[in-house]
């Protein structure tokens, strides 16, 4: 077999079935005529999460679960399970003692757990290889590697500072590409579409002619970031900063579409208290996204900003693909830190992905929402944030939040509680 080919179905089944089999890579390699290296880059790439637990026991990664004798940390008193029983809760969340434990296994070969004679046993995070999987993934990312923009965030930042000025004085982008050719080195047609697909602050509508212009009836490219923002800010960065950091608060963030182009949803989600914040947005661009937390930050204040916002987990989403200006204010001082989910592993912000369900109930999936304002959508989350929740010992979120961080910070961020009895979950909340 050629050893510069790629892997096929085939190839990769065998890679599972050799696995389970407890085989080393060196063994795999031979077998599929391959350099062991290639076999190692492919079950890392493709690894799979899956935080379940065992026969009988839930998931609990806590360093400390053995002999735990903690109850009631969710306030339930009716509840005689100890906690790290209970396939509710997440001791993360609810314990001060909590310690997570990653197993050693994961970190050298084979990186997996699909030979451990353990597994069935073990209450730990699962990370398996499943060759059928790992094919579709490698189908989507060779079809996505050659299709849409590709730009590094500094190179955006350099654009942007150049020609934004420049068109909100009414000059074209050919009018600029003649004057600033040397320092571009872009072509005009490629500035277009960085323009239209919101990477700059200058939008399509600081350009008269194309506004005017009708739009062509073509797949609208797609905006594929540069890879190099996640360097440092992966899903197993984050589990290591937390087991060095497990005091500091963690929040969520995601986005929620209504119909495809329309105007979107940013959410951000308090995971402890169960809190969440929406924000509408007319496109789904990293700098609707950044001009958002600077309106928090102006908002609360650099105090109380950093406390409330110390860790934040986002997926791989463009809009969330300029993480410095997240991370850092105007004068570069650190104010939060920024960490991506896995690809494709939405339960690794479970938290906020559950939360969602319930603005489902309000603005249906496929609804348009072009014609909601900011203010429809914060009484939306008022009315979800106003919802008793069981796992809160029948506590709201806002009545949570606001004894961990006190209510005036809620109204700073424009949130108020709704009265029980008035508390709408439903489509006829926001009709006019």
């Amino acid at each position: 077999m050629n050893k510069h080919s790629h892997l096929t179905l085939d190839d990769r089944l065998e890679i599972q079935k050799h696995l389970k089999e407890g085989k080393s890579f060196k063994f795999i390699a031979t077998e599929l005529g391959k350099d062991p290296t290639t076999i190692s880059k492919e079950v890392r790439t493709h690894i799979q999460f899956n935080k379940s637990g065992c026969y009988n026991k839930a998931f609990n990664d806590c360093l400390n679960r053995m002999g735990c004798l903690a109850q009631h940390l969710c306030g339930n008193k009716r509840c005689n399970r100890y906690c790290c029983f209970c396939n509710a809760h997440s001791c993360g969340s609810l314990c001060s003692e909590y310690q997570i434990e990653i197993c050693s296994r994961h970190a050298k070969p084979p990186y997996v757990c699909n030979g451990c004679e353990k597994k069935s046993k073990c209450t730990l995070e699962k990370r398996t290889y499943s060759g059928l999987p790992a094919q579709k993934e490698y189908e989507h990312i060779l079809t996505e590697a050659r299709q849409g923009l590709q730009i590094t965030e500094e190179d955006a930042l350099r654009l942007d500072a150049l020609i934004s000025p420049l068109l909100l004085k009414g000059q074209s982008l050919h009018h600029i590409c003649v004057n600033h050719a040397d320092e571009i080195m872009q072509d005009e047609r490629t500035l277009y579409r960085y323009v239209a697909s919101g990477i700059f602050k200058a939008r399509n509508l600081d350009m008269p002619r194309v506004m005017r212009m009708g739009k062509r009836k073509k797949k609208r490219d797609s905006f594929k970031v540069d890879k190099k923002c996640r360097v440092n800010r992966t899903y197993q960065d984050f589990l290591k900063f937390m087991s060095e950091n497990p005091c500091l608060t963690i929040v969520e963030m995601d986005s929620v579409e209504g119909k495809k182009g329309g105007k979107v949803l940013l959410t951000i989600h308090f995971v402890v208290p169960q809190l969440m914040l929406a924000f509408i947005r007319d496109a789904n661009t990293s700098r609707s996204v950044t001009e958002i937390f600077e309106g928090l930050y102006g908002a609360l204040q650099p105090e109380d900003f950093c406390r409330l916002f110390q860790v934040l987990l986002g997926d791989n989403g463009s809009e969330f693909s300029n993480p410095t200006a997240i991370e850092k204010d105007q004068q570069g001082n650190q104010r939060t830190m920024v960490f991506y989910c896995d690809p494709q592993a939405s339960y690794q912000k479970g938290a906020a992905e559950n939360n969602h369900t319930l603005i489902r109930r309000i603005i249906p999936k496929g609804t348009p929402m072009d014609s909601f304002t900011q203010e429809d959508i914060s009484l939306m989350m008022n009315h979800i944030n106003s919802y008793s929740r069981q796992n809160l010992g029948d506590k709201t979120p806002y009545a949570v939040f606001a004894a961990l961080y006190g209510e005036e910070v809620l109204k700073k961020m424009g949130a108020d509680l709704i009265n029980p009895d008035k508390v709408t979950l439903h489509p006829s909340l926001l009709k006019k």
